[in-house]
C-alpha cells in the first residue's frame, strides 16, 4: 500500500468532476477538545521531513503545474508582468555620518542591492549584492544596522524564504566581513551600544527547523570580534517560554530598553523597562503585561516620550518622568488613529490615519503643533525618521495608481520636494482609485478601495479581485503594485476591503474582529463581495477572492460559508487548522488574536469557522488554487496541505472546478525573490482567467 500512496495515483471521480488528484492516505486519529471528538485523518502531512509528505507535494505539484502550464496565454501574462515590473526601484536614503545609504533594484533583479554614497550627489558604491549569495537568488538581506559612528554594521541574511536569520558583521571602512557569525536569530533586530549590539534568538530547534515550536526567546549582547558562544545573556524567562523579549537602545546610546510581550497567553500588550548605560538592572516603566502597548519614541530631559494605547484606543503620546515615576499627556488621543511617531532634527513627525489615508503633522518636542506636511494626495506615506542634528528627512508616498515616489522634506522651510520619481513605462493617469463605504451584516460601515482603468463599464462582466486581511491590528493601506497594471489593462477591477480586525479605525476596530468576534471579519468580506456584485462592478462568475496568511484563513472560511459567492478563490499561506496553529513555530503568538482551542469557549468559536474543519461534502466549490511554500516557517505549509487534501476528498466529486495546491520551492511566507513572485502572479492570473472563461488579450 505504501507504493500506492507514494506514486501518482488518480482517484476515480464522478462524471461531473473534470479533474483528478493524487490520493492522500488517511489515518485513524481523533483529538478530544473539551468533550468534542475531532478527527484529523491527514495528521501525517504535518511532518515536513517525511518522504511520504514530500512525495505528496511532488504529486500535487505535478497536477497543478501540469494544469497551469497548459493555459495557452500564461506565457503572455508572464511577459506582460515582467515588462510592467522592469523599472528601477529605490528605497528612501538614510543618513549616517557623511554617507547616504539606500537600496536599488535595477528592474528584474531577484534581490535589491545595498549602496552608499558620500553626499546626495556622490557616486554610488555597492556595499553588498545579495544576488551573488545563492545560485537561485533566494538568499535575502533582511537587516542592515550601522553602529553609532557608522564604522561597523550588522547584516542579517535569510535563506530560501525562512524566518530564521544569520547575522554577520561588516567593517564599513573596508566593506569586508568580519569572522563574527550569529545563528538561530528570529523576531529580532540589532541595536548597537558601544562596541557591540543586542539581539534576540531562540535555542537551536529540536526536530524540524521549519516546523518545531519556538520557545524561550533570549536576549544577548554580542561584542565585536568574539564568537557567539561568548555572547552575554542579557535576559530570558524560562518560566514564560512563549514570550517575545527584545532590547533596543536610544539614539545617544545612554539608555537601553527591554520590551516583553506575552501573546501566547492571549495578551495583546507589552511590558517595558529601561536602564541607564553602565547599569545592570532594568527599571520598570510598565512592569505588568496587559492588553495595552507601549513603545519608546525618544529620550528627552527627565524621561521618555512613549506612544501608548492605554485607555486610548486610537493611541496617544505620553511623557514618563523617570524621577517622579509619573505620566503626562504630550499628544492626546484624537478621533483618528495615531499610526506612528518618529523624531528627527529636533521635531516629532506624527502620522495619523483618516479613513485609511495618511496625514502627517510636525510638532516640537513638547507637543506643540507646527505644521502639516502637504502630501501629494490621498494615499500612504512612510519614512520621516532621522537623527537629532538632521536638517531634512525623506519619506515615500504611494497610492494604488501612484507609484512610490521619494520626497525630501526640509525641516526649516517646512517644504517637500520630489527627490526621486519612479521611471515607470505606463501612465498612472490612465487609472483611477476611489474609496467607497458599504454596509456589513450588523450595519457597520466598511471602507473599500476600488482601482481600475478609466472608462470602466459597470455591466457586471469585469474580472475582479477582492483582497482582504482583517486581523492582528494591521491596516491594509493604499499601495502600488506594478504587477497589478497588466490585470487592470485587461479590464480588471482590484478591490481592497478594510475589514474589522485591522487597525484602520484604532483598537476598537481591531477588537471587533478578534477571538469570539472573528465572524465579523468574514461578514465584512462577504458584504464587500455582495456590494461589488450589486453595483455591477462584477458578478459571482467573474469574482475572485484573495488573501494571504490571516487573509488565507479569511478566504477559506468565506468560501466554506458562501461557496457560490465567487468563481475563483486564492487562499495563500493560510492559517487553515484553527485547532492546532499554536503547535508550530511561533503560532502560539496568534492566540492573542484568535484565542486557543485549549480554552473551551474559544474552541467553540474556532471550530465553527476553521477552514479545515468546515469544508462541506457534496458542494460545488469555486475553482481554488491554494498557494504555499516549503520554507514557510511562519504559517507552516501543513495548514495548506491538510486543507487541500480535505477539499479534494470532500468536494472533488461535486465540483466541476479545479481544486489545486501550488507549493513553491526555496520560498517562504512570501516569495523569496523577484522571479518567483512574477511566476506565482502569472499562475494566479492565468488560473483566474481560465476559470472565468476569459482570455488574456
Amino acid at each position: 500500500m505504501m507504493k500506492l500512496t507514494l506514486a501518482f495515483v488518480l482517484l476515480a471521480t464522478a462524471a461531473m468532476a473534470q479533474f483528478s488528484y493524487p490520493t492522500t492516505r488517511k489515518v485513524e486519529h481523533t483529538d478530544d477538545y473539551h468533550g468534542t471528538k475531532v478527527a484529523d485523518p491527514y495528521r501525517w502531512l504535518e511532518d515536513d521531513r517525511s518522504a511520504e509528505t514530500m512525495a505528496w507535494v511532488k504529486a500535487q505539484n505535478e497536477v497543478s503545474f501540469g494544469y497551469l502550464n497548459k493555459i495557452a496565454f500564461k506565457g503572455k501574462i508572464f511577459e506582460d508582468l515582467k515588462k510592467a515590473y522592469n523599472y528601477p526601484k529605490y528605497s528612501a536614503p538614510s543618513k549616517k555620518g557623511e554617507y547616504f545609504y539606500f537600496y536599488k533594484n535595477d528592474g528584474l533583479q531577484n534581490q535589491s542591492v545595498l549602496y552608499r554614497q558620500k553626499g546626495l550627489d556622490g557616486t554610488p558604491e555597492m556595499i553588498i549584492d545579495p544576488n551573488k549569495l545563492s545560485t537561485d537568488g533566494t538568499t535575502r538581506l533582511t537587516l542592515f544596522r550601522l553602529s553609532k559612528k557608522g564604522d561597523y554594521a550588522v547584516l542579517g541574511f535569510s535563506k530560501g524564504g525562512s524566518d530564521w536569520q544569520e547575522y554577520q558583521i561588516m567593517d564599513m571602512k573596508t566593506l569586508q566581513m568580519m569572522p563574527d557569525k550569529i545563528e538561530w536569530v528570529k523576531v529580532s533586530g540589532a541595536s548597537w551600544q558601544g562596541d557591540g549590539f543586542y539581539y534576540s534568538r531562540y535555542p537551536k530547534p529540536e526536530g524540524s527547523a521549519l516546523a518545531a515550536k519556538n520557545e524561550n526567546h533570549q536576549v544577548f549582547y554580542h561584542k565585536l570580534g568574539t564568537s557567539q558562544s561568548a555572547d552575554e545573556l542579557v535576559f530570558e524567562d524560562k518560566s514564560n517560554p512563549q514570550r517575545f523579549n527584545g532590547v533596543y537602545v536610544s539614539e545617544d546610546e545612554q539608555f537601553s530598553f527591554l520590551n516583553i510581550s506575552d501573546r501566547g497567553k492571549g495578551k495583546d500588550g507589552n511590558a517595558l523597562f529601561y536602564r541607564a548605560r553602565g547599569q545592570k538592572v532594568f527599571t520598570p516603566i510598565v512592569g505588568d503585561i496587559t492588553n495595552f502597548s507601549y513603545s519608546i519614541v525618544e529620550n528627552v530631559e527627565g524621561g521618555f516620550l512613549v506612544e501608548t494605547n492605554e485607555n486610548a484606543p486610537n493611541s496617544k503620546l505620553m511623557f514618563f518622568d523617570t524621577k517622579a515615576k509619573t505620566w503626562r499627556v504630550v499628544l492626546a488621543e484624537k478621533p483618528e488613529p495615531l499610526e506612528g511617531v518618529s523624531s528627527a532634527g529636533g521635531k516629532l513627525f506624527v502620522q495619523y490615519s483618516k479613513d485609511v489615508t495618511t496625514r502627517v503633522y510636525v510638532y516640537d518636542m513638547k507637543g506643540t503643533l507646527e505644521n502639516e506636511v502637504n502630501l501629494p494626495g490621498l494615499g500612504s506615506a512612510g519614512g520621516f525618521g532621522g537623527e537629532k542634528e538632521d536638517k531634512f528627512v525623506f519619506y515615500t508616498f504611494t497610492s494604488f495608481n501612484y507609484p512610490p515616489t521619494i520626497f525630501r522634506y526640509d525641516i526649516a522651510t517646512k517644504q517637500s520636494s520630489v527627490f526621486r520619481n519612479p521611471e515607470v513605462s505606463f501612465k498612472p493617469t490612465d487609472y483611477e482609485t476611489k474609496q467607497v463605504f458599504y454596509t456589513s451584516k450588523d450595519g457597520t460601515k466598511i471602507p473599500m478601495f476600488l482601482t481600475y482603468k478609466k472608462g470602466l463599464k459597470l455591466d457586471g462582466t469585469n474580472p475582479t479581485i477582492l483582497y482582504g486581511y482583517g486581523g492582528f491590528n494591521i491596516s491594509l493601506t493604499a499601495s502600488f503594485s506594478p504587477t497589478r497594471i497588466p490585470f487592470l489593462d485587461q479590464g480588471g477591477v482590484y478591490a481592497q476591503a478594510n475589514l474589522r480586525g485591522g487597525s484602520e479605525y484604532g483598537e476598537k476596530w481591531h477588537e471587533q474582529g478578534m477571538k469570539l468576534k472573528k465572524q465579523n471579519v468574514f461578514d465584512d468580506f462577504i458584504a464587500a463581495a455582495e456590494f461589488l456584485i450589486k453595483e455591477k462592478y462584477t458578478s459571482s462568475a467573474r469574482l475572485a477572492l484573495q488573501g494571504g496568511s490571516n487573509g488565507g484563513l479569511l478566504v477559506g472560511a468565506v468560501v466554506n460559508q458562501r461557496p457560490e459567492l465567487c468563481k475563483v478563490a486564492f487562499p495563500a499561506v493560510g492559517v487553515m487548522d484553527m485547532l492546532r496553529f499554536q503547535k508550530f513555530t511561533i503560532g502560539w503568538n496568534w492566540i492573542a488574536d484568535y484565542g486557543s482551542s485549549d480554552n473551551a469557549e474559544e474552541f467553540k468559536a474556532l471550530y465553527a469557522y476553521s477552514p479545515l474543519h468546515n469544508i462541506k461534502t457534496g458542494v460545488n466549490y469555486p475553482a481554488t488554487l491554494v498557494t504555499t511554500a516549503d520554507h514557510d516557517d511562519r504559517v507552516v505549509p501543513a495548514h495548506s496541505f491538510k486543507y487541500t487534501a480535505t477539499l479534494q476528498e470532500k468536494a472533488a466529486t461535486a465540483t466541476n472546478n479545479p481544486l489545486m495546491i501550488r507549493v513553491d520551492v526555496n520560498s517562504g511566507h512570501g516569495a523569496s525573490n523577484t522571479q518567483k513572485a512574477l511566476e506565482q502572479t502569472a499562475d494566479i492570473y492565468a488560473f483566474m482567467f481560465q476559470n472565468m472563461g476569459l482570455s488574456w488579450r
